[in-house]
């Protein structure tokens, strides 16, 4: 940040908030709150600057998969806008219309819409859930969920359309596990193809799925475009068409957004927001979200898989790197004040969420005395170094992401500064994912998504998603935590749940197996004639079947109908 805009943090707060609350304000207006009978039609573009690599909901890694995935494919049932996990409260049909719980819960019988149809016109049947459930649970397809599916033992098929999911125990999330980590997948598609090919197979970029929005067309790196789904069980989206625009990189998705190419960008910095002062044609749309963004240490040696990393192998070395780290002096750089100081592996939105929990200090004097006893000598360029293994790594970040690309600038001047010699590593997002799933990196600058409840922490942090397919990219492993996220995630007692997990991330905190950098509440820009529904923390795409946009304000590109766009 240049001097000239440095202020004090109470004029800096109360400047901005003055800014961000005008531009709402000017948001806001007289226009039609919903959509009346005949006015489904038009087209929402929306900038991304990563395409998906997979249209399969159970191979899904990056978020363009999600969002892509989770408008093509229905799950039984749909978690509630307040995202209760325990219990199926708040949780509405999907393809099941109703489920009968057994009287000793450890199975359900679900009933499936008999007018559910796949994409391709066959009708969605008990095998389908039955296949869905065994191919996500199978190790050969590699699903990055499968940790989190454990506890669901097999599916029987009553008739064609009853399926009884049997469960190993009764836990509080057993529904939500089930229908939140479960998208049901066509069995009539798929099952030709061996488990193990379906990463790479064509068949992973068909999507035929049931949802109200059914795949047109798939240009790699260009454009993903869905269109209505006229006939679906559900009834029919009100738009026509979604489309997602794929740019290489976050500046060219954003000048795509401003130069009016698209209709929406859902992340916006603060220059942007600066900039949307007195737009006519767009507003800024806040809304929270589950996302969290840190730097992952990778624990275990990239060219000696089954080895300790070198250097983060080491817990002290991982400490004295996060202590040498000021976090809040970053968060403010980089984002003024609209960002949120992270607290350790979990999003602030999560029930669990827990802003209490005390953190490694800033301190840079005291990271050099660990590095010094944990035997990383400075050389005379400055570098330490041990064993003639200088204390020198790569810091893998994502082209697609300014703020990742910032601050991953940021931590190697901070790492300087104690004698470590971080290097910046750039790639495009698919290598970048490529590089992170495979854990071929020493430090990543990842954000992770979690999903609503406890669960979604031991996909990323426990042993379990530290598996060759798993979530757990930097490989950390600590029975303690282990225990502790499984007994947070079976406990009935909330004040108990809430107690074992804050033990949990108490513990991950002081291995310091990542450093915590930054929840940030998101501020979408929209264009002013699309009405978006509301906007889930968990997945803001969740309702974009009921988004509209009035007859008298559609564009040319609102008119193209229901066909694909040439």
């Amino acid at each position: 940040m240049p001097p000239a805009r440095h202020l004090t943090a109470r004029r800096m707060t109360y400047a901005s908030s003055l800014l961000l609350a005008a531009l709402l304000v000017g948001c806001k207006g007289s226009e039609p709150s919903s959509a009346g009978a005949g006015d489904s039609g038009g087209t929402l573009v929306i900038a991304t600057p990563a395409d998906a690599g997979t249209l399969l909901p159970s191979l899904q890694a990056g978020i363009t998969d999600r969002q892509v995935t989770d408008l093509l494919y229905d799950r039984l049932a749909e978690i509630g806008d307040d995202l209760n996990t325990v219990g199926d409260k708040g949780f509405t049909p999907q393809l099941a219309e109703r489920w009968t719980w057994a009287p000793d819960s450890l199975s359900i019988a679900f009933s499936i819409n008999p007018r559910a149809r796949w994409h391709d016109g066959q009708p969605v049947r008990a095998g389908d859930v039955r296949f869905s459930v065994s191919s996500i649970k199978d190790p050969a397809l590699g699903s990055p969920a499968l940790p989190l599916v454990t506890n669901i033992d097999s599916v029987s098929v009553r008739d064609s359309v009853t399926a009884v999911v049997w469960f190993k125990r009764h836990t509080p999330e057993q529904f939500y596990d089930l229908v939140y980590q479960v998208a049901i997948v066509p069995e009539h598609v798929l099952s030709s193809t061996p488990a193990a090919g379906l990463k790479s197979a064509d068949v992973a970029r068909r999507g035929v799925g049931s949802g109200r929005f059914r795949l047109a067309k798939w240009e790699p790196s260009a454009r993903i475009e869905l269109v209505a789904d006229t006939s679906n069980y559900r009834g029919r989206p009100k738009l026509d068409r979604v489309v997602f625009a794929i740019s290489p990189d976050f500046n060219a998705a954003v000048t795509r957004f401003f130069a009016g190419d698209a209709d929406m960008f859902e992340n916006l910095r603060p220059e942007q927001i600066t900039k949307m002062k007195g737009d006519t044609m767009r507003r800024i749309v806040p809304y929270p979200t589950l996302g969290y963004t840190f730097m992952t240490f990778n624990t275990i040696d990239p060219k000696s898989p089954g080895q300790p990393h070198p250097i983060f192998g080491d817990r002290n070395v991982r400490r004295a790197l996060s202590m040498a780290v000021d976090r809040r002096a970053m968060l403010k750089n980089v984002f003024d004040t609209l960002g949120r100081a992270s607290y350790g592996p979990f999003p602030r939105s999560i029930s669990v969420a827990d802003t209490t929990i005390a953190q490694l200090p800033y301190d840079p004097a005291r990271a050099a005395t660990l590095l010094d006893s944990a035997g990383w000598t400075r050389g005379p360029d400055g570098t330490r170094a041990k064993n003639g293994h200088r204390l020198a790594f790569g810091i893998t970040v994502p082209n697609s992401s300014a703020a990742r690309r910032q601050y991953a600038v940021l931590l190697q001047n901070a790492f300087k500064v104690v004698g470590a010699a971080a290097t910046v590593e750039e790639s495009d997002f698919p290598t970048f994912m490529s590089r992170l799933s495979g854990r071929a990196f020493d430090a990543a600058m990842a954000n992770y998504n979690s999903d609503p409840g406890v669960s979604g922490s031991k996909q990323s942090w426990s042993t379990g998603g530290a598996t060759k397919d798993g979530a757990n990219f930097g490989a950390y492993s600590n029975p303690v935590v282990d225990a502790l996220l499984d007994s947070a995630t079976s406990s009935f007692d909330p004040s108990r749940t809430r107690a074992f997990a804050r033990r949990a991330f108490e513990t991950i905190v002081e291995d310091a197996p990542a450093l915590w950098l930054f929840d940030l509440a998101s501020f979408a820009g929209i264009d002013r004639r699309v009405r978006p529904a509301r906007l889930r923390p968990d997945a803001y795409w969740a309702h974009l079947a009921d988004w509209w946009i009035p007859p008298a304000q559609r564009n040319a590109r609102d008119k193209i109908g229901l066909r694909a766009a040439q």
